[in-house]
């Protein structure tokens, strides 16, 4: 299909959707949720074909483990539909109305942003989280997911799109962009006269190429340099099952902890019981001078799983089995190198001084920050979202997981009788 054609009729189908009630949404949501399940095993053999291209491709092991679908996913996936379904309906949600000395009553309520374009990577999740949060919100949503996985999306917009059919709604308000070439994703982000705002969903060089290009309004979606600063009075074994979940967890995932800062007073003692937890499951640790010392002190340890940081390491998303690991003086040196370093999505703090805590969660410039939690819960679905469209590490619009409220905007409502002006 040709790009403009999709466009004008995701452009078209928002028309109606702005218009469908609550309960017309949440029934087609429900619906497309049991046409997944059903459709669970077209689906699957559609992603191993993505998976064996990914095998072939030499995909690295984090990113087949965001790629692959089986029924339990898809079952979650489906779960994720169910949940949007039972949220309450923020549009039409008036959320101000004042009397203004003339006699006008003016007010403020949510609508649709309209038309939401969507360019992301190989997350077919991605394809059924956007199109519910969309729906919901009333917004028709265009899919320009990657090659890698291609046959998954297109499996799953298939079952949306005919299940939308059979409820007598515009299939068109989840459309695939099905040419995965640069050349159409260049010209997809210069459609802004259907298009009304434009969220990537990847890796850096993804978001980057969006932000520069694009002529629609862009809902910047950060990578994750996700950190963890071990403070002083930590737990020692809390901190070492919060950086194991954050870490080993998923691997290839924007939430998963990639950097540790660690403070001086404890890092001879607890380096040796990071590590050999951490080398459990074959994680690598680039440490600076003082943790590689402490890490090195332990002769059990394999020395091979240890090697030197190098200044990339603090900013980089390794989404591997890879950690960095830098010592600091003091809370303060951890929030400035942190907020140096980070991409602003998630940074934790484990710690036992109330005092600390509270200045970390002050200082720490990130959309989502913790104290005594893993950073795996950056999700809309762990926040209670449902599902997410993305996680937003911008200032303007919305910031964090973005659920329902941030596919909306508000226009103004003016009631009066007779007014004019003076």
């Amino acid at each position: 299909m040709e790009l403009e054609p999709i466009c004008q009729g995701a452009k078209a189908a928002s028309r109606t959707l702005a218009t469908l009630g609550a309960n017309e949404k949440n029934q087609a949501l429900i619906a497309v949720a049991d046409a997944l399940i059903a459709a669970s095993a077209d689906i699957i053999a559609a992603n191993e074909k993505d998976l064996e291209n990914g095998r072939n491709n030499h995909m690295p092991e984090g990113l087949l483990d965001r790629l692959m679908l089986n029924e339990a996913r898809i079952a979650q996936i489906a779960e994720g539909l169910q949940q949007v379904a039972a949220l309450d309906d923020p549009i039409g949600e008036v959320l101000s109305m004042k009397k203004r000395p003339n006699g006008l009553m003016i007010g403020k309520k949510r609508v649709p942003l309209g038309v939401v374009g969507m360019i992301y990577e190989a997350r077919p999740n991605v394809t059924v989280d956007a199109f519910g949060l969309c729906f919901k919100t009333g917004n028709a949503v265009i899919l320009k997911g990657g090659s890698d996985a291609i046959y998954s999306n297109i499996a799953i917009v298939s079952v949306i799109q005919k299940t939308l059919e059979q409820l007598g709604i515009p299939k068109e308000a989840a459309s695939l962009i099905e040419d995965t070439s640069r050349d159409t994703a260049t010209a997809f982000m210069k459609m802004n006269q259907y298009v009304d705002v434009l969220i990537p969903r990847g890796g850096a060089g993804l978001i980057r190429a969006v932000v520069n290009q694009a002529t629609i309004p862009v809902i910047e979606t950060g990578t994750g340099n996700c950190h963890i600063f071990v403070d002083e009075s930590a737990d020692f074994d809390m901190a070492v099952n919060i950086i194991l979940n954050a870490k080993t967890q998923r691997i290839g995932v924007c939430n998963a902890c990639e950097s540790l800062v660690i403070h001086e007073k404890i890092v001879d003692a607890f380096m040796p019981k990071l590590t050999e937890a951490l080398q459990k499951k074959n994680v690598e640790v680039h440490a600076d001078e003082r943790s590689f010392a402490a890490a090195e002190a332990d002769a059990a340890l394999n020395k091979e799983l240890i090697k030197p940081a190098v200044e990339e390491d603090w900013g980089r998303e390794y989404l591997d089995y890879t950690i960095s690991a830098k010592t600091v003086t003091s809370v303060d040196e951890a929030i400035a190198h942190i907020n140096r370093y980070n991409t602003g999505h998630s940074e934790a703090i484990i710690t036992e001084n109330y005092t600390n805590a509270q200045k970390f969660l002050d200082e720490v410039d990130a959309a989502c920050v913790y104290v005594n939690a893993s950073t795996r819960f950056s999700d809309g679905f762990e926040f209670g979202f449902g599902a997410e469209i993305g996680i937003s590490t911008q200032k303007l619009h919305a910031r964090g997981p973005m659920g329902l409220e941030a596919l909306t905007s508000t226009k103004y409502i003016i009631y009066g009788n007779g007014q004019v002006r003076p």
